[in-house]
């Protein structure tokens, strides 16, 4: 009851009052990574960085401050991450009782995940066998199979970034989650075009076809995240974002809103993300259950 109020509260404040509290936190612990990805904007080779437990503490306190009771521990790979005896399951706990509702992970699940203490877990699956490796690596996709298989994780989702290497897997990607008996569900996001890696982002018109297939999926009772007024926002990106509903904090410790945003590419934004929250501040319904079968 009291994370339903606290929605209830901070989105009259934001529709009503007008005021723009982010709802949600993406905490990048690390930088460092265990595989090279071609489409990855974060990873580190020369010089990663890496948060230390009380860094951590203190930016989930800012971030709470702000209003943020949500929180996505992100990499690099989170799996990875150590501080003397803490590991990832101790950053959960900490965020817990630092006031937040709930608290994720993404992970690339080349390691074993096992006993993740989580609230939800978001696996990167880019694509059926071949495909995932074309991003991600030869090996990727048979360890990334063992590890979701052994996990024994109850809200354990995929999340797909569709790029010029996969785009052909994406039926079979979505056939794959649905005939899965580990994953609950999958989101489809796009490949934003962040420097240098222009060339994995998909043409508008074979993105809106993507889209109106994601559609047709989902209609169909395909466990898709995405909410269909959401995707079709994302065919024109005509509309005003908000993506200040998610505040997000770099491994060296850098506070800031969307990077898309700062380098000026939010007209080929690939984050799914932005059609939810502005869905939602339009009172599409199908986007408001989405949202609460997410975060409730």
């Amino acid at each position: 009851m009291k994370k339903l109020f606290y929605l209830g509260w901070w989105f009259f404040c934001a529709r009503v009052l007008g005021r723009k509290k982010p709802l949600q936190t993406v905490l990048f612990i690390s930088d460092k990574c265990n595989l090279e990805c071609k489409h990855c904007s974060v990873y580190n080779k020369v010089n990663p960085h890496t948060m230390t437990y009380e860094q951590i503490r203190e930016q989930l306190r800012y971030a709470h401050s702000l209003g943020s009771r949500f929180v996505d521990f992100e990499g690099g790979e989170v799996i990875i991450w150590r501080d003397g005896s803490k590991r990832i399951n101790d950053l959960i706990a900490l965020a817990k009782e630092e006031g937040f509702f709930s608290a994720t992970i993404t992970t690339n699940a080349q390691l074993p995940f096992d006993n993740c203490t989580a609230d939800s877990i978001w696996v990167s699956l880019d694509g059926i066998g071949k495909y995932h490796e074309a991003v991600r690596g030869k090996g990727t996709f048979a360890r990334l199979e063992k590890n979701i298989a052994s996990c024994g994780h109850k809200h354990l989702s995929a999340n797909m970034v569709v790029n010029t290497l996969n785009y052909e897997s994406l039926d079979e990607t979505i056939e794959y989650v649905k005939n899965s008996p580990y994953f609950e569900s999958i989101a489809i996001n796009f490949h934003t075009p962040f420097p240098d890696t222009e060339y994995l982002m998909v043409d508008k018109t074979l993105r809106n076809t993507i889209i109106d297939r994601v559609i047709a999926f989902k209609k169909k009772g395909y466990p898709i995240m995405n909410s269909v007024s959401g995707l079709r926002l994302m065919k024109e990106m005509d509309f005003k974002t908000a993506c200040w509903v998610s505040n997000f904090i770099l491994a060296d410790g850098t506070r800031t809103g969307c990077v898309g945003e700062e380098l000026g590419i939010c007209h080929n934004c690939g984050f799914c993300m932005a059609g939810e929250m502005r869905s939602v501040f339009c009172f599409k319904p199908d986007t408001i259950f989405a949202g609460l079968r997410l975060r409730v």
